[in-house]
């Protein structure tokens, strides 16, 4: 299913019908990351009290996507560290399958001209104040980049 077909319909259910499109194909993979993605739906509507997964909305359901995506990457660095090729192959088709459901991320040049702008923005001009500063900008790029490249060129303007 095309990724525009996002637009047109909550993610929450493109990422069912994705489901039926993984059984169909016997896509033991991405049956296995959906499967795992509705059943984090399902406890997050209980802990919050709706009355079912179908209540969250796209930005809730975009959070939970973005755990899962943090919590494959740890346990890549942990498998890399481990050197278990084998855990780190598995766990990067499960981190690209998660990814495909995310917006896409901003690039490093298009961060670093966001950055540079809220550098003068705030008036920054020394590391003293660098904690503050990609908090802010962290809070006006939410998911539209990775945190970590947010802090390394924010980081390597100070250098």
């Amino acid at each position: 299913m095309p990724h525009d077909i996002l637009f047109y319909m909550k993610l929450q259910e493109t990422i069912r019908e994705h489901l039926k499109e993984a059984m169909k194909a016997r896509d033991e993979v991405r049956l296995l990351v959906i499967r795992s993605l509705i059943t984090l739906f399902t406890n997050e509507s209980i802990s919050k009290g709706l009355p079912s997964a179908d209540k969250l909305t796209d930005e809730d359901v975009l959070g939970l996507i973005r755990r899962a995506v943090k919590q494959r990457k740890d346990s890549i660095e942990q498998f890399t560290a481990g050197n278990r090729k084998d855990l780190v192959k598995a766990e990067k088709k499960e981190l690209e399958i998660l990814e495909s459901y995310l917006p896409a991320q901003m690039s490093k040049d298009e961060v670093l001209k966001i950055i540079k702008k809220k550098k003068a923005e705030m008036k920054i001009t020394d590391k003293t104040k660098l904690g503050m500063f990609i908090g802010a900008v962290m809070k006006e790029l939410k998911g539209k980049a990775d945190g970590n490249l947010v802090k390394e060129v924010a980081e390597s303007l100070f250098k």
